[in-house]
């Protein structure tokens, strides 16, 4: 299969901050050809990022580390935190934008996040069956198995702490 007339463009500019500050505001996958500086250019990633999160993958390290790209990235794709840096990957603030827009992301998060009710609620608001990567202390927390319950009702019922699925309020909601 034959590269695109966008790609072969690319590859020739490779070099050309100037030409990827614009095409990626069209076309943000193709950062992925520009040189490695231009790569790591904070304004010409977040013209990609803006337009489509997962032009995050070929950022520099050093922007995968940066708490303002990836906020812009989450919250354009929650999934992109799969590319942050680990250090971002246990910020509350990152994870909780990521989990808003795609509860799927408490896969990634730090154990002790995993752990941070604000952030266990957020994904399970967005994705129930995301509960099985919660702490157990959260799995054995009411208003957590409540939000998961409400959205998911038997899908995570064996992901809740057993004691829980006798109480009133919850067997109310899966008799619903």
């Amino acid at each position: 299969m034959a590269d695109s007339p966008e790609i072969i463009e690319a590859r020739e500019k490779t070099n050309d901050r100037g030409y990827f500050l614009e095409v990626v505001k069209e076309i943000p996958s193709l950062i992925e050809w520009a040189n490695d500086d231009i790569r790591a250019d904070k304004e010409v990633i977040m013209n990609a990022i803006k337009v489509d999160g997962g032009a995050l993958e070929f950022a520099s390290d050093e922007l995968k580390d940066d708490k303002e790209v990836l906020l812009t990235a989450v919250k354009q794709a929650g999934w992109t935190c799969c590319y942050a840096s680990d250090r971002l990957k246990a910020d509350k603030d990152v994870l909780i934008e990521a989990c808003k827009n795609d509860g799927q992301v408490l896969y990634f998060a730090s154990q002790d996040l995993r752990d941070d009710k604000d952030v266990v609620l957020e994904a399970v608001k967005n994705k129930p069956i995301i509960l099985k990567y919660a702490s157990f202390r959260l799995r054995s927390d009411k208003d957590v198995a409540l939000a998961a319950i409400t959205k998911g009702k038997k899908a995570v019922i064996e992901y809740i702490e057993p004691s829980l699925r006798d109480d009133d309020d919850i067997k109310k909601i899966l008799e619903e």
